[in-house]
């Protein structure tokens, strides 16, 4: 006869964080971040809240993982193409960020950590440092080209360029003081490259 194989534990252990990670996106787009809790997520993924807590201090952390493995997805990250036209270029990666924005799937949790991030500093920089900063990078490094190209002053800041390009769009889905289209995308990468451009 042929022994029974012993359960994985690893498979087991990787199949209920990945539920857990799901649950905590699909509930925070159902119920919003305050009245998101660890039982809640505990039970929408079939676990007891002590598996959660075993892997998580907070449902921060949590829904910060959760979202964090959406974002480097293979399937989901990308640069920015450099077609030789800058202006097109950024304006269809932004106009990408608009829809985005619009999209409930990805703003809800977007907007949840945004917002707890602004009264917890640890969570703030965790932030910063897996989700805002590798964006930037991505502008960054296409404004460096630009700049290489002569398309774009030699001594701008690069970081400062894409504070100008991003920070408007950033503020006005977070403050929900203006509508967000296209429309909006194209004039700040319009206005911003007016500034950016070599002088004569």
């Amino acid at each position: 006869m042929t022994a029974a194989k012993a359960p994985d534990a690893s498979r087991r252990s990787a199949r209920s964080r990945d539920a857990i990670l799901q649950a905590s996106m699909e509930l925070v787009g159902d119920v919003g971040y305050n009245k998101l809790t660890i039982e809640a997520i505990a039970a929408r993924a079939g676990v007891g809240k002590q598996t959660i807590y075993r892997w998580w201090p907070s449902k921060a952390a949590v829904l910060l993982d959760a979202f964090t493995q959406v974002v480097d997805d293979p399937g989901y990250q990308g640069g920015i193409p450099d077609t030789g036209d800058l202006a097109a270029d950024l304006k269809n990666v932004l106009r990408a960020t608009v829809d985005e924005f619009r999209d409930e799937a990805f703003e809800a949790p977007y907007r949840a950590l945004a917002v707890a991030g602004a009264a917890d500093a640890e969570l703030s920089r965790q932030f910063v440092e897996r989700l805002t900063e590798p964006g930037l990078a991505v502008y960054a490094k296409r404004l460096r080209a630009a700049q290489q190209a002569g398309e774009i002053s030699a001594d701008i800041d690069v970081r400062v360029a894409v504070d100008m390009i991003l920070s408007p769009l950033s503020q006005r889905w977070l403050m929900r003081s203006g509508e967000l289209t296209h429309e909006f995308a194209d004039t700040l990468v319009d206005l911003v490259l007016n500034g950016l451009r070599p002088r004569p």
